[in-house]
């Protein structure tokens, strides 16, 4: 499961970065409130963990910028603010739940898996480049309309490609993404990561859509021959 971590704290995020990815959970972070509402906007995640209190905009306002943008994430506030009329702002700004600071880490992850669990089963995001294409929702991935299995880490891997599509990923950030910046990986494990992946997706050898930038990282990118 993909989880969002808007937390601005240092502590507090790295905690709940290592607690989450503990339970199995694959956990983004963002450190204030406009990278995470880009991230949250663009990305695909089961859940949403969503600090109020952040830099540059608030945790209600990126709640607010979600839910007008058509996106149904199930968001799960976090806050030192427990007053009745925050809870009702925070509810009716499009949030599912709401949970006070300070918290027993099992209440959280009760919240976070209640909240994967009750939506949104219609919402479906669909990646497509060529004859690849990727459905958030059901999780399958076709090749030229054949289903391909793919290992969580291969879907990982495959749909920060999709997302960035046409632009660089350095290999840092597959690092970070994938496996949490807290994680001792080898750089070479990326590397044998992505053989497997293209024998899985990109298997024309005449135009391949998955390129190495040396030195660099990896492109996704449509219509290059060999």
């Amino acid at each position: 499961m993909r989880v969002l971590v808007i937390e601005d704290d240092p502590r507090m995020a790295g905690l709940l970065d290592q607690g989450l990815r503990e339970e199995g959970f694959q956990v983004t972070l963002a450190r204030d409130g406009n990278d995470g509402f880009s991230i949250a906007r663009h990305g695909d995640f089961e859940v949403i963990v969503l600090d109020v209190m952040l830099p540059g905009i608030d945790g209600f306002e990126v709640a607010r910028r979600l839910r007008l943008a058509g996106r149904k994430t199930p968001v799960l506030l976090l806050t030192a603010r427990d007053s009745l009329a925050d809870i009702v702002k925070g509810l009716d700004l499009g949030a599912d739940d709401y949970l006070t600071k300070p918290f027993a880490f099992e209440e959280l992850l009760a919240r976070v898996r209640a909240a994967a669990r009750r939506g949104p089963q219609t919402q479906s995001v669909l990646m497509q480049l060529g004859t690849l294409s990727v459905d958030s929702a059901s999780r399958d991935v076709r090749v030229a309309g054949e289903l391909v299995a793919l290992t969580r880490t291969e879907y990982s891997i495959l749909t920060l490609l999709l997302r960035r599509a046409g632009q660089v990923v350095p290999r840092e950030v597959f690092l970070e993404e994938v496996w949490g910046i807290d994680r001792e990986v080898e750089s070479n494990t990326l590397d044998a990561f992505m053989r497997l992946l293209r024998s899985k997706v990109d298997t024309d050898t005449e135009k391949r859509i998955i390129h190495t930038v040396r030195g660099v990282g990896y492109v996704l990118r449509q219509g290059e021959a060999c």
